[in-house]
């Protein structure tokens, strides 16, 4: 079983601190949702939800290696790095920083929200940008499905040795997406609130296999599974357009700043120095065809 290395702080000075660069359509991103930016991109101006505050929402639990300890406050893990990253990029401390924590489902309903924005995984799709707003997106990940050692999963080297076991998925995830779409099971997937009750049943065998984004797979298969297992990632799951952005209320006038601050990190390389640091055990997993 292959585990994960062990995990550091970036120190908050390697953190770029230069102003918003403008957003370079011509990186072939997905584009983002919003309104267009007016005024600085600087506390003084942007209109958050409390004045001189960068309140910053993500799922409870928070799962390694996106967030370590269940605690992004602590700025350890790749997305609580992140967030830290494009809070310094426009202006805010880390003392001006506020975290709240909303459901991954919640979050992406229609509505108000109780935060600036929401960083949780989330993958920009044309659905959800009818409800709300997203960033460019700041990393771009494939699907992965996972079980344990000795079930009916453990030994698939392509869909078909899937298609007619019991499997499970987050709801409202690409991963229940990519799961009844790519892997296109026999019997109805079977969908969960939290990726912890989809873990619980893997375990209890209530299922053969569940399907999880790749980062989080390693992670599961290395620290809180039992013989662990990851069967393989999903072909293309990463290259067709899977990627996570950060997540506003729909027209918002956050929006374009945020973007153009995931932009800058982007350039300057910060966001490669954040994936390389967090994420570097995830690179290899067979495929799955």
């Amino acid at each position: 079983m292959r585990r994960l290395a062990p995990l550091t702080v970036l120190a908050a000075a390697a953190l770029a601190a230069s102003a918003c660069a403008p957003a370079d359509d011509a990186t072939g991103e997905s584009s983002p949702s919003g309104t267009a930016a007016s005024g600085a991109c600087t506390p003084e101006d942007l209109p958050t939800l409390e004045p001189g505050t960068l309140t910053i929402a993500t799922d409870q639990p928070a799962y390694e290696p996106w967030m370590v300890d269940d605690t992004p406050e602590n700025g350890q893990g790749f997305e609580s790095a992140v967030a830290y990253a494009v809070a310094d990029q426009l202006g805010y401390g880390k003392d001006d920083v506020t975290w709240t924590r909303v459901p991954f489902n919640a979050a992406i309903q229609p509505g108000e929200r109780p935060f600036d924005f929401d960083i949780n995984q989330f993958s920009i799709t044309p659905e959800r940008q009818q409800a709300v707003d997203f960033s460019s997106p700041y990393y771009g990940v494939a699907q992965a499905v996972i079980t344990t050692a000795g079930s009916a999963a453990d030994g698939a080297t392509g869909l078909a040795d899937l298609r007619g076991l019991r499997l499970g998925a987050q709801v409202a995830t690409t991963s229940l997406d990519v799961l009844t779409g790519v892997i296109a099971p026999d019997s109805d997937p079977v969908v969960f609130n939290t990726n912890d009750d989809a873990k619980l049943a893997l375990q209890n065998g209530q299922v053969d296999a569940i399907v999880v984004d790749l980062p989080t797979a390693f992670y599961i298969t290395a620290a809180e599974l039992d013989n662990g297992v990851i069967v393989g990632q999903l072909e293309d799951s990463g290259a067709s357009g899977d990627q996570f952005g950060l997540l506003l209320e729909k027209d918002s006038p956050l929006t374009d700043c945020v973007s153009e601050a995931v932009d800058a990190l982007r350039e300057d390389g910060t966001l490669g120095a954040l994936e390389q640091q967090w994420l570097s055990d995830v690179a290899d997993a067979p495929v799955l065809s």
